[in-house]
């Protein structure tokens, strides 16, 4: 995925944000719409959330040290749960607390058409950074559904955006909706209902994001994609006669860790060998050019070892040795 792409989107969702969050503290000191300083808050949320991404891209870029010899690729994965905490906490649940307190508290709407104009410009702000997110993410989702795109992209800035925009736009909805039925019944219970119907909403937004930047930072393989181009590209069928097993981890959106044992023929000299493995990494590497760290170990393919499947104990995260021996 290109960072390029992420930080067109990042910077378009934080020209909105900012314009947005402006114009809604504006509308609630003139009208008291809780919708509005819940909306507010949200927005600015939504611009600090943006700084991170970006902050975390920048950080990402760092050269790999001696302490840190694969890199600071996974920067973006920690900034994006980042946002995550923030719009569950600054976002949902104040907006969660301000509607309650309205609920608990109503009180009629001063000066309506504030939080009604402001509302329906947010929307085409809104709209414009989610049709940018929605693009940028157009060229690189293919085939996928958008669903299947947010599960499986591993650069989280464009996901994180376009998860954003989408509650920001349903959120002004409801605001506009809370705002209008206010108006319309002179109860300003209406209002505090849509408050907490936003609040909900980022909850929830926050969580998808939460589990699925997770999963990131937990260490995520290749694609299925991915993977048959590395395999198609290390066997040759003469030096490199098969993968015995593969293991790739994502060090980064664009920085992919391959470790595997392959078979060779089992009187090929240690030069030749030397010599089948360099080749090989070379053939993965114009096949897959994220491929940063490639460990290939060289072996003699077994049919009786490979029948008896996997060794779990020897997987990272497998079964424990049970000490007894049982």
């Amino acid at each position: 995925m290109s960072a390029s792409g992420g930080t067109r989107a990042i910077v378009a969702a934080l020209g909105a944000n900012l314009a947005i969050a402006v114009s809604k503290f504006v509308a609630f000191a003139f009208s008291g719409s809780s919708s509005m300083l819940a909306e507010g808050v949200h927005s600015l949320a939504d611009s600090g959330n943006q700084f991170l991404l970006l902050i975390g891209g920048k950080k990402a870029q760092r050269e790999a040290t001696e302490q840190h010899p694969f890199g600071y690729g996974r920067e973006r994965y920690i900034y994006a749960f980042l946002v995550s905490i923030v719009l569950f906490s600054i976002g949902g649940m104040f907006a969660i607390y301000e509607g309650y307190e309205k609920i608990q508290h109503p009180h009629a709407l001063e000066n309506w058409y504030w939080p009604v104009g402001v509302l329906l410009f947010a929307i085409i702000a809104e709209g414009f950074s989610f049709r940018t997110a929605i693009k940028e993410s157009s060229e690189l989702r293919g085939s996928l559904s958008w669903a299947q795109f947010i599960r499986r992209a591993k650069a989280p800035e464009l996901p994180v955006v376009l998860l954003e925009d989408f509650g920001a736009l349903i959120g002004l909805v409801l605001a506009l909706g809370g705002v209008g039925l206010a108006l319309l019944t002179g109860d300003g219970l209406w209002d505090g209902i849509g408050t907490v119907c936003i609040g909900v909403l980022l909850v929830m937004i926050a969580l998808v994001l939460a589990a699925e930047t997770k999963s990131l930072l937990l260490g995520e393989a290749a694609s299925t994609e991915v993977v048959a181009q590395i395999e198609q590209a290390t066997v040759d069928g003469e030096t490199v006669t098969r993968i015995i097993h593969m293991r790739t981890l994502h060090l980064g959106p664009e920085e992919l860790l391959i470790a595997a044992k392959i078979a060779v023929q089992h009187d090929d000299t240690a030069a030749e060998v030397a010599a089948a493995i360099n080749a090989a990494e070379a053939r993965i590497r114009a096949a897959v050019p994220i491929a940063r760290v490639i460990y290939l170990e060289p072996d003699i393919y077994s049919e009786a070892e490979a029948a008896k499947g996997p060794d779990r104990e020897a997987t990272p995260g497998g079964p424990t040795p049970d000490p007894a021996g049982h």
